[in-house]
């Protein structure tokens, strides 16, 4: 099934997902948010202290890496907070060095 999308990863990305998604998922359709929570906490704190501008920035970043990393596919399929905790430390090496 790798490659295809589960309503859960559409609704992490903001795409178009089941009437109800986010009631069901418990989700914010907001990404700063979302990235933050995929963050450590060590990170998920320094990140809260930069610009609005910044977060949303990395957020961005963030959903693209989940969108276009098909290693992330499969490990979404086995694990969404375990996709997204792994595109959130991509996104934050990609800062950093």
């Amino acid at each position: 099934m790798s490659g295809t999308r589960t309503p859960r990863a559409l609704a992490i990305l903001g795409r178009a997902a089941p009437s109800g998604a986010n009631k069901e998922y418990g989700m914010s359709m907001d990404s700063v948010e979302r990235f933050l929570t995929a963050l450590d906490p060590d990170h998920r704190e320094a990140v809260s202290a930069k610009p609005h501008e910044e977060q949303q920035r990395l957020a961005d970043a963030w959903e693209r890496e989940l969108a276009d990393d098909t290693e992330l596919d499969t490990l979404d399929e086995l694990s969404p907070p375990a996709a997204e905790a792994e595109a959130a430390r991509r996104v934050l090496g990609l800062e950093t060095g």
